[in-house]
C-alpha cells in the first residue's frame, strides 16, 4: 500500500495543509520566525500512535554506514553489536526513532550525492513502517572547526571568525548558504549556532566555536544565524543552555562545573540564549555541566528540572524542542546510569534524547517508567507533539531528496564565492610593528611556511601549510612548505617564515621552541594562530602576527590575501589575548 493510500498518512497529509494554512511549512520557510503550527493537526497523528511509537519520536541515534540498505560489512557488523540489527533502516524501523544524527566516522557522510541517498533511504524507511513519519535528520556542521560534512559542499568561516568579522548580515549569510545545503542533502537540522560566550582561555571544548566574549555581540550573530538557517529550512539549534563558556572541563571527558553567579549568568552566559528564543529559535541544546548558582543540586544542566524547566521554558518562554547534548558523553554519565539518565532528561523538561550509548536499554527504561507512573504518557505526548510541529513547520511531511537538488545547491560557484567573500572580513592582524606585512607579490618574495598541521575536520581540506603556500604562490609569492623538523634549516634566504601555531600550551613547548629557533636564524617569522587566538600570550613577540581562528582552506586563502594585501585586513579580536591584546583589537594596512 503507498504512503498516501494509508490512514496515518492521509491523517499526516492533513496536518501538513493545516500547518501550510497556519504559516508553517514549506510554505513559511522565508519566513524570519515562523508560527507554531495549530496543535490540533498535529495531536491527530498522536492519537494513531502506540507508546512505544511516541517513545520512539524521542530519540535520536547514531547509525553506521553510508547506505540505509547496504552499508559496508564492516558497518553493518558494529550496528549489529550495537543495536541488533545490520542496516540504518531496520534500526528507524525497530525503534521507530525521531531523528538520525550523522557523522563522519560513522560512515555517514562521504560525499554530498551519498548523503542525500542516505537521507532518502531513511525517510523511506520512516514512512512505510510503524507511524510513518518522517525522521529529522541532523548533523554538526558548525563550520570551522566543527565539521561533519567537507568538500565538494562549501565550508564557511566558523563563529569566532564570524566573530572577528562582526557582521550579522555575514553570519546570517553563511547560516542560510549552509542551511540550503544542508537542506539539499535531507539534513534538516544543524546542531548550531553556538550560543556559549567564551570567556575562560582555557576552555577545552568551546573556544573558537563560540562568537565571542561580549555577550551582546554574541547575542547578534547568534539571532542571525537562526534567521539564516530557519530561512532555509532547516531547523537551528542554539547551544549548549545555559552556557558553556566558562569552563576548564570538557564535557566530552569529564563532568565541568560553572562556578559563575546567578547575577553573572544573567549578565554573560543568558543573553544570546534570550536572543535565540527571541527569534524563533526551533531547538535549544542543553549542556552536560553544573551549575550551583542555577541548580544546586549537583545534577547536570541535561537533568535538571530547575534549569530547562524553570528557566529555559519558563524565564525565558522557549516552546520550542529542548534536545540533550549527546547522552554518550561522560559529563551527563558521571552520577546516574544509562537506564535513568534517559528518564531524568525527560522529567527535567528535554524532549528529545540525543545519541544515547545503549539505544535499546534508554527505549525500554523510558517505557518502563511510564508503566510504573514515574513518568505520564500525557508527559510523553508534550514532547512528541513538539517534535510533530517541529517537523510540520520545516516541511518535512512534503519534503523530498532529490539529485536534481544536491547539484543545485551544493559547493556551486555562488556559494563557494561567497565563502570566500565572508572569510576575507575575518583574518585579524594583530601586530605589524615594522611594516614586514603586506608582502609584494611583484618582488616574488621567497616565503618558507612551516608550524602546525592540525587534521582537517571534515578530511577533506588541507595540509594547512601548503594550502597556505599553494595560495601565496598563486598570488606571485614564491612560498614553499616545509616540515618542523626542516625549518630551521630551510630558512636561510628566505624573506620572511610563516609559522602556523595551533593552541600553545603554557610553558615550553614544541612550538615555542620553533618559534624561538626560526626568530634565532635573523629571518623575520610571521606567526598565525590557526585555532585559538591566544597562542600569541604564549610566544615570543614576532614580526607579524595574525589570527586566523581555523585552518580549513578558505580560511588558509583568506589568510594569503591578507599577507599579500590583495585584502586589507579588518577583522577585530572578538576575544582579548590576555596579557597582549584587548577585546576588538586588529590592524588594517
Amino acid at each position: 500500500m503507498s504512503y498516501l493510500a494509508s490512514r496515518r498518512n492521509l491523517l499526516a497529509a492533513a496536518a501538513v495543509a493545516a500547518v501550510t494554512a497556519a504559516g508553517g511549512g514549506s510554505a513559511a520557510i522565508g519566513a524570519h520566525r515562523a508560527p507554531h503550527p495549530p496543535r490540533r493537526a498535529t495531536r491527530r497523528l498522536l492519537d494513531g500512535m502506540s507508546l512505544a511509537e511516541k517513545v520512539g519520536q524521542l530519540f535520536v541515534s547514531r547509525v553506521y554506514g553510508h547506505s540505509a540498505t547496504d552499508p559496508d560489512p564492516a558497518d553493518a557488523e558494529q550496528n549489529l553489536a550495537l543495536f541488533g540489527v545490520r542496516t540504518a533502516a531496520e534500526l528507524v524501523s525497530r525503534y521507530h526513532l525521531g531523528g538520525i544524527i550523522y557523522f563522519a566516522w560513522a560512515h555517514n557522510t562521504r560525499t554530498p550525492h551519498q548523503i542525500a541517498a542516505l537521507s532518502r533511504g531513511l525517510q523511506e524507511a520512516a514512512r512505510t513502517t510503524g507511524p510513518r513519519i518522517p525522521l529529522l535528520l541532523s548533523t554538526d556542521q558548525e563550520h570551522g572547526i566543527i565539521a561533519r560534512i567537507g568538500k565538494p559542499a562549501t565550508l564557511l568561516p566558523g563563529a569566532m571568525a564570524l566573530g572577528a568579522a562582526g557582521s550579522p548580515a555575514d553570519a546570517e549569510r553563511a547560516a542560510r548558504i549552509a542551511g540550503a545545503e544542508l537542506a539539499a542533502m535531507g539534513v534538516r537540522q544543524d546542531y548550531a549556532p553556538v550560543a556559549d560566550v567564551n570567556v575562560n582561555p582555557a576552555n577545552p571544548v568551546i573556544g573558537v566555536r563560540s562568537f565571542g566574549s561580549d555577550p551582546r555581540a554574541v547575542a547578534a550573530l547568534v539571532a542571525a544565524q537562526i534567521s539564516g538557517y530557519q530561512s532555509a529550512g532547516v531547523a537551528a539549534t542554539a547551544k549548549h543552555f545555559p552556557g558553556h563558556g566558562d569552563t576548564e572541563t570538557d564535557s566530552h571527558l569529564g563532568l565541568p562545573v560553572m562556578r559563575h553567579s546567578r547575577a553573572q549568568w544573567e549578565e554573560l552566559d543568558e543573553p544570546p540564549f534570550r536572543a535565540a528564543v527571541r527569534a524563533g529559535v526551533d531547538a535549544v541544546m542543553t549542556a552536560h555541566i553544573v551549575f550551583p548558582a542555577l541548580d544546586p543540586s549537583g545534577d547536570p544542566a541535561t537533568l535538571s528540572r530547575p534549569i530547562v524547566t524553570g528557566i529555559l521554558r519558563e524565564r525565558l518562554g522557549f516552546r520550542g524542542v529542548v534536545v540533550t547534548d549527546a547522552l554518550d558523553m561522560a559529563g551527563v554519565r558521571q552520577k546516574y546510569g544509562n537506564e535513568r539518565i534517559p528518564v531524568l532528561a525527560l522529567l527535567a523538561g528535554c524532549d528529545m534524547l540525543l545519541n544515547p550509548p545503549d539505544l535499546a536499554l534508554a527505549h525500554r527504561s523510558v517505557l518502563a517508567a511510564v508503566e510504573a507512573g514515574e513518568l505520564s504518557e500525557a508527559r510523553i505526548d508534550e514532547s512528541v507533539l513538539r517534535i510533530l510541529e517541529l517537523k510540520a513547520r520545516r516541511g518535512l511531511f512534503e519534503a523530498s531528496v532529490t539529485d536534481a537538488a544536491v547539484d543545485a545547491t551544493v559547493g556551486v560557484p555562488d556559494h563557494l564565492a561567497a565563502a570566500d567573500e565572508i572569510a576575507a572580513t575575518t583574518t585579524t592582524l594583530l601586530a605589524n610593528p615594522t611594516g614586514l606585512l603586506p608582502f609584494d607579490p611583484s618582488e616574488a618574495p621567497r616565503l618558507l611556511v612551516t608550524g602546525t598541521d592540525p587534521v582537517s575536520p571534515t578530511g577533506t581540506t588541507g595540509p594547512t601549510t601548503a594550502v597556505l603556500a599553494r595560495e601565496l604562490t598563486a598570488l606571485g609569492c614564491r612560498a614553499t612548505a616545509a616540515p618542523p623538523a626542516r625549518a630551521v634549516a630551510a630558512a636561510a634566504g628566505q624573506a620572511a617564515v610563516l609559522v602556523c601555531t595551533y593552541n600553545v600550551p603554557e610553558g615550553e613547548s614544541a612550538q615555542r621552541t620553533l618559534v624561538e629557533d626560526l626568530r634565532a636564524t635573523g629571518v623575520p617569522v610571521v606567526l598565525l594562530a590557526v585555532r585559538n587566538p591566544y597562542d600569541p600570550a604564549r610566544l615570543p613577540t614576532c614580526a607579524a602576527e595574525l589570527a586566523t581562528y581555523s585552518w580549513t582552506d578558505v580560511e588558509m586563502r583568506a589568510a594569503a590575501r591578507v599577507l599579500t594585501g590583495t585584502v586589507r585586513p579588518s577583522g577585530r579580536l572578538p576575544v582579548p589575548v590576555p596579557g597582549r591584546y584587548p577585546l576588538g583589537h586588529g590592524l588594517t594596512y
